[in-house]
């Protein structure tokens, strides 16, 4: 499996910095949740992270430079689940999670046994079996954010970054959605998932990087991070995080009163 680390990683965006100075490893067999508040830079941080905007500073697989691997080769050690699932194309569920295997097919290459394996598999996985001869354009919300999970999937990269999994999912898929994503980690694959819900991080997360104004304020194991404390301090929220028993629990309370 690939390590992916990174060394003072920084993102301009026009003249605003959006990261600055990340320093992270991320180990196989490990679901590594990204958390902080609306515009923190985790996004960015992905994005970064998959090749598809500038940086300065290094991002290395297994010790080489990122920026000198070909795109091909990268695609296939890294695939990616952006935020949104915007869908373009009329195309069936089935071709859109055939998408998947483009890294591993050369120019005019067809699907083959092998490939078709690995799409079936995807689609198990992700619950979308039986939508794969349906209109991807048509699906619900969450029907489509689970047929672009299964693209994700098809790859079978020893990576796979997801920005915001779970949106537009019903609460039975966003266990399923966690509970598979903690599963591909428990295979040895590297899984790096963006989220929004604490108490689904607390829950499936093996750890947690926490980001503030593009700086990392955290990294650690759930318990270590999601403290009443350091939630009022980046997200300016009261909330108190109950570790008894096998699940963690999450109470919100409210807003900090504003001073005065």
């Amino acid at each position: 499996m690939v390590m992916l680390v990174t060394r003072n990683l920084s993102v301009m965006l026009g003249h605003r910095r959006i990261l600055d100075g990340i320093d992270l490893d991320f180990a196989p067999g490990a679901l590594i949740g990204v958390v902080g508040p609306n515009g923190a830079g985790k996004s960015t941080l992905v994005r970064a992270l998959t090749g598809l905007i500038a940086y300065s500073g290094s991002i290395a697989l297994d010790g080489c430079e990122a920026s000198t691997i070909a795109r091909r080769e990268r695609a296939r050690a890294t695939a990616y689940l952006p935020q949104g699932q915007t869908l373009h194309w009329p195309l069936t569920v089935d071709r859109l999670v055939q998408l998947g295997r483009l890294p591993h097919l050369g120019p005019l290459s067809r699907i083959v046994d092998v490939d078709r394996a690995a799409i079936e598999r995807a689609m198990v996985r992700a619950d979308v079996l039986t939508l794969r001869d349906r209109i991807a354009t048509e699906l619900s919300g969450g029907e489509r954010a689970r047929a672009m999970l299964a693209r994700a999937l098809a790859v079978e990269a020893p990576i796979l970054i997801a920005d915001e999994p779970l949106a537009a999912l019903d609460p039975l898929h966003q266990f399923e959605v966690m509970e598979l994503l903690a599963a591909e980690a428990a295979a040895g694959r590297t899984v790096i998932a963006v989220l929004h819900d604490l108490a689904m991080a607390a829950r499936y997360c093996s750890r947690i990087v926490m980001i503030e104004h593009g700086r990392v304020v955290a990294d650690d194991r759930p318990v270590a991070v999601l403290g009443s404390q350091r939630l009022a301090a980046v997200y300016g929220i009261r909330a108190e995080m109950d570790w008894r028993g096998d699940v963690p629990r999450l109470a919100l309370l409210g807003r900090l009163q504003d001073p005065g």
